[in-house]
């Protein structure tokens, strides 16, 4: 397949691609006599697998990780498990600084509210 049809196919740019190629989610293509990449129909599904991933909120370095697993043979639950369990860590650390930026704001407005805005001065 070319990079064209690959792009098509995933749902991605082909930028995504060449993107993925250089961080080590994709390997290599093969080349064409003209130079042309040429892929197998199996990075379609290694792009959606990426992407999926990444809709979990795992890092690029993450999904890269997983993926090398994957085709070493390594995957476990246990693997996979660590992984979902650093986003839950890492969303229940955004929802926190959202709630104490949520409480500033509040407090903001209820002192503006007072006549003691302090973005007034």
């Amino acid at each position: 397949m070319k990079i064209g049809q690959v792009a098509a196919e995933a749902g991605v740019s082909i930028d995504t691609i060449r993107f993925y190629e250089r961080r080590g989610v994709l390997p290599e293509p093969q080349r064409r006599p003209s130079g042309y990449r040429e892929y197998p129909a199996s990075t379609v599904e290694r792009i959606r697998m990426a992407r999926a991933l990444q809709n979990l909120g795992l890092a690029l370095d993450e999904i890269i990780d997983a993926l090398h697993a994957h085709d070493a043979g390594t995957v476990t639950c246990d693997g996979d498990l660590w992984r979902l369990e650093a986003v839950v860590d890492r969303i229940d650390a955004k929802i926190a600084a959202l709630r104490k930026t949520r409480r500033n704001v509040t407090r903001t407005i209820e002192e503006c509210r007072a006549g003691r805005c302090r973005f007034s001065r």
